[in-house]
């Protein structure tokens, strides 16, 4: 059947679980498993687990609770260990890094912001600030079957989107990072060009929005902040 894994926090941490139920259908009972510093709250696999809306909703709710009374380190929807007694001995083996974790994360959550860019504008300022891609642009438009010119065309056009881009998502990242603990670069989206995750102290939340708030009225229309959280600190597990 397997031990399936919501969370694990130190061993002194409220674990206030009445009244919360695990995945599964039925919901499984919530247990811990527990070394002398930390505790993993669990519970019996269910034989055909998937990413029902019901059961993230109960994954996360375990966590959200943990959250609210300290430091725990959510894990992925799905993890499965083979049993309490293998759940026990990792947790014994990791105890340094697992109680390092712990300590980062305390009194922090998590803040994921995606941006994106008009790829339009892109072009247009592309257009405008590159000679040699408007001297191809002519020279394809006044020779419409210079194959040639259209392949080079369309790599240097491709070259300045990548670029700007990353100098964009740098420029970004380095005016929000002072308003967070640490960041946690994911791999861009087709759509986003920045995908990132902050790890924000809760009482300066309000000053990390305001800043991702300030920095997209900098950006202009043409720039799509998206900005989700507090979340739990997966990224930073």
């Amino acid at each position: 059947m397997g031990t399936y894994l919501y969370a694990i926090t130190a061993a002194g941490h409220p674990l206030r679980l009445t009244g919360l139920h695990g995945v599964g259908d039925p919901a499984a009972e919530l247990r811990t498993v527990t070394t002398k510093d930390l505790c993993a709250v669990v519970s019996d696999a269910p034989p055909e687990l998937r990413a029902k809306r019901r059961d993230v909703a109960a994954h996360q709710g375990v966590q959200e609770r943990l959250l609210a009374d300290g430091a725990a380190l959510p894990m992925r929807f799905g993890l499965v260990g083979a049993d309490d007694a293998q759940v026990a001995a990792v947790l014994e083996q990791d105890r340094d890094s697992y109680l390092q974790r712990l300590s980062e994360v305390d009194g922090r959550r998590e803040y994921h912001l995606k941006v994106e860019r008009d790829e339009d504008d892109l072009l247009r300022e592309i257009m405008r600030e590159s000679a040699e891609v408007r001297q191809l642009n002519d020279r394809t438009r006044q020779n419409p079957g210079a194959y040639d010119d259209k392949v080079a065309l369309g790599e240097l056009i491709s070259q300045e989107v990548q670029a700007r881009q990353e100098r964009a998502r740098a420029d970004i990242v380095a005016r929000l990072a002072p308003a967070a603990v640490r960041t946690a670069n994911v791999e861009p989206t087709k759509r986003h060009f920045l995908n990132v995750s902050f790890l924000v102290e809760r009482e300066k939340a309000a000053a990390f929005s305001e800043a991702v708030h300030e920095e997209a009225g900098q950006r202009g229309d043409t720039y799509t902040f998206s900005l989700h959280g507090p979340l739990p600190p997966y990224s930073f597990v």
